[in-house]
């Protein structure tokens, strides 16, 4: 059976998680969310968004400790109910994660327009309101050629890559933070709620409205349990270091939102078109409001590189046990890397992609949908891995078993506003509609015509490799294990 290779360190698997998850759209959309929700509806949301990512990153943590194999919650939904339900969730996320790289085929060249105005030139075509022009397209598909070389040799130099990015967009960052608190004002701060700007929505209703696109910005932390197998890491801190992800990409978030407040009058940002970058430049700061278009570029190549990886890995895994064809689960013997799936993810997302911004913006919104319902089921694996197979080692152990169960119940509510007519986070009328129910049908299609040469049990053993002993002869009880567990009391 195929075996990744551990190549990647701790310092570097927190790069993965935390800038995988950051991204760069919120530094434009800084004007829209205080306009929409004020100053303190944005910072609050997106507080309580962390809050709420945690309690799933703990059940995402527990799992990854006992379970540190390629495929993350696709891995945990296959033991704890069945093959069906963790090619499900595997499928979802393969989904999720595709519609990102397609995104960012054209996002990257649209994002460079906006100060290379000679990118939207030689137009070809149009879709959703949006025009793809030959620059952009062709910058996209460089880049996917680019994350391709870089992953083909194996995850070590494209994480090398990610953790170097990682740290000038924490060091760019403290430098816009800290000109954002020490030139601006605690007038330009308070109030926090205006409804002059926002209406006359309560500051509550503000707040726990924002919550819902906050977590969107912060979906992407189960990378982390996805590339576990390739983590040179304990079991133990893999399970911390999903955690510490999430807590760093929602305090970086909140650190620029609360930046971009100081520097100038709130209200003021919220009549402005491009955020935190027009935000600086308009309080005296060109240059730092290069160094925050400088983030948004970073985090659009860090959050490309973990999510073009994790594709390949979904892909292998469920190739690994009979779900995929299984020439999708070779690996190069020297590199490590699983070449026909990097391929197969480099191919999909460029045939995506070429859609453009303007059609892919249906799939980072039924993303919403299919990550809610990733959330839901890896909860529910969570509490049925206790009562299933109460006496594995736990190297990670959540003390508070309650809490993860806050998560899967912020996932419900997702589901329910996107749904719900007249909501802000509706799906669109008939599109998105037809599409989510395309992306589950095709998923449909692809169980069905799965090869399956391989028994249910063999599937297992294969998906868990090392592992499977684990529950053919359970350890003592994760309380009382010879290597101590982990802790946690809440998020």
């Amino acid at each position: 059976m195929a075996q990744l290779k551990r190549t990647i360190g701790p310092m570097t698997l927190v790069a993965v998680g935390a800038a995988g998850i950051i991204g760069s759209s919120f530094l434009y959309l800084t004007s829209q969310f205080f306009s929409n929700f004020g100053l303190g509806g944005t910072l609050i949301g997106m507080i309580l968004a962390t809050v709420f990512a945690s309690c799933v990153a703990l059940a995402i943590s527990e799992l990854t400790s006992m379970f540190p194999r390629a495929g993350g919650e696709l891995v945990f939904s296959y033991v704890a109910f069945n093959r069906g339900v963790g090619f499900a969730v595997g499928w979802l996320l393969i989904s999720i994660f595709t519609g990102i790289v397609a995104f960012y085929v054209t996002a990257t060249g649209f994002l460079i327009s906006t100060v290379a105005p000679g990118m939207n030139s030689i137009p070809l075509y149009s879709v959703g309101g949006k025009t793809v022009f030959l620059p952009v397209l062709a910058l996209g598909v460089g880049l996917m050629l680019v994350m391709l070389a870089l992953n083909w040799f194996g995850a070590s130099l494209s994480f090398r890559l990610q953790l170097m990015l990682f740290i000038a967009m924490l060091v760019i960052g403290a430098v816009v933070i800290a000109v954002g608190f020490g030139a601006g004002s605690i007038d330009n701060f308070w109030p926090m709620f205006d409804s002059t700007v926002t209406g006359d929505t309560s500051p509550i209703a503000q707040s726990i409205t924002f919550i819902l696109p906050a977590l969107g910005f912060l979906t992407g932390f189960s990378i982390v349990a996805v590339m576990a197998e390739e983590a040179n890491v304990p079991a133990g801190r893999i399970g911390k270091i999903v955690v510490i992800a999430v807590m760093i990409a929602g305090a970086f978030y909140a650190a620029i939102f609360a930046a971009t407040g100081y520097v100038l009058p709130w209200q003021e940002t919220a009549a402005l078109d491009s955020g935190t970058i027009e935000a600086f430049k308009v309080a005296g700061f060109p240059i730092i409001s290069w160094a925050a278009f400088v983030i948004g570029v970073i985090g659009i190549l860090t959050t490309f590189i973990a999510v073009f990886s994790s594709v390949s890995r979904l892909i292998f895994s469920l190739a690994r046990v009979g779900l995929l064809p299984s020439f999708l689960s070779r690996v190069d013997e020297k590199t490590g890397a699983p070449r026909p799936a990097l391929l197969f993810t480099a191919v999909v997302g460029l045939a995506l992609g070429w859609i453009g911004p303007g059609g892919l913006v249906w799939f980072l919104d039924i993303g919403g949908v299919n990550v809610s319902l990733v959330w839901i089921f890896t909860v529910a694996a969570f509490y049925r891995m206790r009562r299933k197979y109460p006496n594995l080692e736990r190297p990670y152990l959540v003390r508070f078993s309650w809490v993860p169960a806050i998560g899967a119940l912020v996932g419900v509510g997702l589901i329910v506003a996107s749904l719900t007519p007249g909501s802000s986070m509706q799906l669109l009328w008939p599109a998105e509609y037809i599409m989510i129910l395309a992306t589950w049908g095709l998923g449909a299609i692809f169980w069905f015509a799965a090869p399956r040469k391989q028994t249910a049990e063999e599937s297992l053993q294969g998906l868990l490799g090392e592992h499977y002993a684990q529950l053919q002869e359970p350890t003592q009880p994760s309380t009382s294990s010879a290597t101590p567990a982990t802790t946690v009391d809440a998020p």
